[in-house]
This record gives C-alpha cells, structure tokens and sequence, in this order.
C-alpha cells in the first residue's frame, strides 16, 4: 500500500485567505498547479479571514489603506507583479465593496454541501469582483455566483440548497469558526500559508511563486524527517 496515501504521512497545509485579498487570487495559478502536483501528498484547506468587517474597522497601516480608494492602487500594484487579471476600477465605482463578510459566509455557506463545492464557489467569487468588477458585498452578486457554479458544475454545487442555507446560522459559525483559527494563530496578512507535517511546521505569507511552495514543501519534509530520526 502506498503510504503517501494515509493522511496522517502528508503535509497539512492551511490556507488563510480572504475574497477580496488581490494577492489571493494572483497565487491561484500557482497554488492549483502545485495541489495538482503533490495531491498525493499533502492535505489542505481555507481557512477565511474577514479581511474587511466594514471600512470603519479597516486600516492596513503596512499598505496605507484605510479607505475604499486606496486600495485601488494595492490591485494594480498586484496585477502589474503577478501578471495576474485583475481590474481594480472597482475601488473607483459608485459602490465599492462595503466588506468582505457576505462573501466569506457566501463561500463557508457553499461549503455546508461539500469541501468541493466550497472551492468552486471561492473561484466563482474571485473572479467576479477581480476580473468583472463586480460587488461582492451585495447578497445578489453572490447569489449569482451561486447560480454560474451551479451551472458549470451541477452534480457538486446545488443552487436551491445554497439559497436555504446562505447567511443561516450554520454558515456564520462556520464563518466565525475561522475568525476564530485566525485570531487564535494571529494571522494579520493574506494570503499566509502554514505547513505542518510530524510536529514541524512552516508558514509563508504573501505572494509566492510556484517554486516557492514546492521549496516550503520539501524544506518542511526534510525538517519532519530530521525530527523522525531523534533519538
């Protein structure tokens, strides 16, 4: 039996993120490329951080964004590092995303069906504000989210099931289920990453090319392999 196939052999791996994090969904390609890689041997999941409660609770002294229009050049600086697509017209709109906590209990909600349904939704969401400028703090936008992944892929993503459960009580424990991780492990930045395998543990945050998570990825299995052979 092939032992990298026993969840307690692979590396954990936890990414904390947020929908409305430019630097998110710039990693994406790298980060699917590299889950295609190594899926035989790592095991991973989203952790949501509430980046944005509302914009009088918002101040990202690191970046100098404590307003809707400063984020605006935050988007263009990522797209112009990452050569990722991303349009950042949105900070300049009538009505710029007021938050980012519908979206993150829109995605923990698509998750109550299943860890797949979450993750197609998560994409959904990304590039409905990042490419088609659309505001994602507005139920409706993310209804409509709901309804393209459930389109593209109906045997994972069931619509009438995400209307009943958007915004219940499940998904805003499971939402504040993360705010939780996220305090208690003082994630103050997205993306962040966190490896862990045997007790060992690495953590990696910001945007990182594909060659970054792959060097995480072996560094860690070199640590964890070290530890084993302790006396």
């Amino acid at each position: 039996m092939d032992l990298s196939n026993h969840q307690a052999d692979r590396v954990k791996i936890v990414f904390y993120t947020d929908p409305l994090c430019c630097w998110s969904w710039a990693l994406q390609p790298h980060w699917q490329r590299f889950i295609e890689a190594y899926k035989h041997q790592i095991t991973y999941s989203y952790c949501l951080g509430g980046m944005i409660p509302d914009w009088t609770k918002y101040n990202d002294p690191f970046n100098s964004v404590s307003r809707p229009a400063q984020m605006g050049p935050i988007w263009m600086e990522a797209q112009h590092k990452t050569g990722a697509k991303i349009n950042d017209m949105i900070w300049s709109q009538e009505e710029p995303p007021t938050s980012s906590y519908p979206a993150c209990i829109a995605v923990k909600t698509a998750g109550l069906q299943s860890f797949e349904a979450s993750e197609y939704y998560m994409q959904a969401v990304w590039k409905a504000v990042m490419v088609d400028a659309l505001n994602i703090s507005k139920k409706d936008v993310l209804l409509e989210a709901a309804r393209g992944s459930s389109l593209l892929y109906p045997d994972v993503v069931d619509y009438e099931r995400f209307l009943n459960d958007y915004d219940n009580a499940q998904s805003r424990e499971a939402f504040r289920s993360d705010l939780r991780q996220v305090a208690y492990n003082r994630i103050g930045r997205f993306p962040t990453l966190t490896f862990t395998k045997s007790g060992k543990g690495l953590i990696m945050t910001g945007f990182r090319p594909y060659e970054a998570l792959v060097d995480a990825f072996n560094q860690l299995l070199v640590v964890s392999q070290d530890q084993s052979v302790l006396p």
